[in-house]
């Protein structure tokens, strides 16, 4: 059985982590932790039509932001890494940083510290001199970052089309694979 933390903040976009939850549903031997901040679950609020018991009921365990005891806070609870979409940057300057403020914050230092794949989805634009140097730090710290970049290769047809392809690059970060994303397949 593998395992995947999942955090959703309170960026813009919570809707592309609730799609990564669903697509994770699609492999029957991965485990999903979740932990929504409570700036996410404003978001979904006024983002989506999705109810919190919903978004819930795609993960295998939901833990509460606030709990620092949960199984997650430990490196002794082995997992295979954890995936931050969408990334704010309130919450990427506190896991550049090692600000460890939160249960989300935590379980990210954790899989750093334990050499696990930490996979980033900021959303912001423009980007600031400050998010990007804490975008450089949180890369030279181990994290991936994958930003949620339009892409046209794949001739998407609508915003699913696009959402699909960040949730494949960020599952192939992880070596799973889904029917939904078109890799580029050269010309010939």
């Amino acid at each position: 059985m593998k395992r995947i933390i999942v955090g959703i903040s309170g960026a813009s976009g919570v809707i592309i982590g609730y799609r990564l939850l669903r697509a994770l549903k699609e492999f029957a031997a991965v485990e999903t932790h979740l932990v929504i901040t409570s700036g996410a679950r404003r978001n979904f609020a006024l983002e989506t039509d999705l109810s919190l018991a919903e978004i819930c009921a795609q993960a295998d365990v939901v833990h509460d932001e606030h709990n620092m005891a949960a199984a997650i806070s430990s490196g002794s609870f082995i997992t295979d890494g954890m995936i931050v979409a969408p990334c704010s940057m309130k919450t990427l300057a506190g896991i550049a940083n090692g600000y460890a403020e939160n249960l989300l914050l935590r379980a990210a230092d954790v899989c750093l510290k334990e050499g696990r794949k930490v996979v980033l989805v900021p959303r912001e634009m423009p980007l600031g001199k400050i998010h990007l140097r804490n975008l450089a730090l949180a890369a030279d710290a181990g994290c991936t970052i994958i930003p949620p970049m339009l892409t046209f290769y794949n001739a998407p047809s609508d915003l699913n089309d696009q959402i699909d392809h960040i949730i494949g690059k960020i599952l192939r970060q992880f070596g799973w694979e889904t029917q939904s994303f078109v890799a580029w397949r050269g010309v010939e």
